[in-house]
């Protein structure tokens, strides 16, 4: 039982993987990746230290930014919740654009290798149609009403009654309770 149960979370866990965003995302981290290990921040020379620092902090940004991309369509993905989606969304279009930002201010700050930005620039033009896809893809079906008003479906507002939720907290705590005292957890110890 508790195999069954283990195979069936693997395949769940691993949906994310095959979308085609995450897909382009590991593109962009890629891509960071290999700007990041083209520049060489361990020259000692003194005219070249205030450069060197421009370059480490875009690039650390960059890096980040291109890490969090693909960990929080992973996230997104993990739940019904098109607020939570929504969320999520915000959180990977800032750092999409902050990529873009910060390797234009790796440019201005004197990074001679612009082909290898301009692939980048391409993998997040290409990112940005299937990200809208994606984001498209969200059921407004399950939401908890944001009080903030950013992330409610269309036609929801952050003062609407809590009735009009579409999440049922009791049935949900009640659904994982169940689960929990189903007998199985002797397959645990």
């Amino acid at each position: 039982m508790i195999n069954d149960e283990d195979e069936r979370f693997n395949s769940e866990l691993d949906e994310w993987r095959k979308l085609p965003v995450f897909k382009q995302a590991l593109v962009i981290l890629h891509l960071v990746e290999h700007i990041i290990e083209g520049i060489h921040l361990d020259d000692p020379h003194p005219s070249t230290h205030y450069k060197l620092r421009l370059y480490e902090r875009y690039t650390r940004q960059m890096m980040e930014n291109a890490l969090l991309i693909p960990s929080e369509i992973a996230t997104a993905d993990s739940t019904d919740l098109y607020d939570h989606k929504m969320e999520n969304a915000t959180i990977i279009r800032k750092a999409a654009k902050e990529i873009i930002t910060d390797s234009k201010g790796l440019q201005a700050s004197g990074y001679k290798e612009a082909e290898y930005l301009e692939l980048l620039y391409d993998a997040v033009e290409e990112f940005r149609p299937l990200f809208a896809e994606w984001v498209q893809s969200f059921s407004t079906k399950n939401f908890i009403i944001d009080r903030w008003g950013l992330f409610n479906p269309p036609g929801v507002s952050y003062d609407d009654p809590v009735d009009t939720m579409s999440f049922d907290s009791k049935s949900f705590l009640r659904d994982l309770e169940d689960d929990w005292d189903d007998g199985d957890d002797d397959d645990l110890i």
